[in-house]
């Protein structure tokens, strides 16, 4: 029986190791609340910055943002690798051609 108690004590161990809130896209507070509505439809780049924000911080797991916002891990590391590159500018949908044209360019001149 204290092995039932064992493993309950240390899945609430590891569930209060998860922070509660992390520094959002904007600076202020950013709860798992404050995430996009599961199956958003319209993906603005405030939203995308907020999970990248939520997944960096630890507030949520790659898998879990996946699941949850039916992403795929390509997806994912696409809007990842742009806000690491060019900035969460980067993120808007009217910047994606551009940015891709420009590294391919980079690519193609081995920059």
């Amino acid at each position: 029986m204290s092995d039932i108690n064992d493993g309950a004590a240390a899945s609430c161990a590891e569930e209060t190791d998860l922070p509660a809130w992390v520094v959002g896209p904007d600076g202020c507070k950013l709860t798992l609340a404050d995430l996009p509505c599961p199956g958003a439809i319209r993906w603005t780049s405030l939203r995308k910055a907020e999970v990248l924000a939520a997944i960096n911080g630890g507030l949520i797991s790659t898998d879990e943002a996946c699941v949850r916002f039916s992403l795929s891990l390509e997806e994912h590391a696409a809007w990842e690798a742009c806000a690491t590159r060019w900035g969460l500018n980067a993120l808007r949908i009217t910047k994606t051609q551009q940015y891709r044209d420009e590294f391919a360019t980079e690519q193609r001149l081995g920059c």
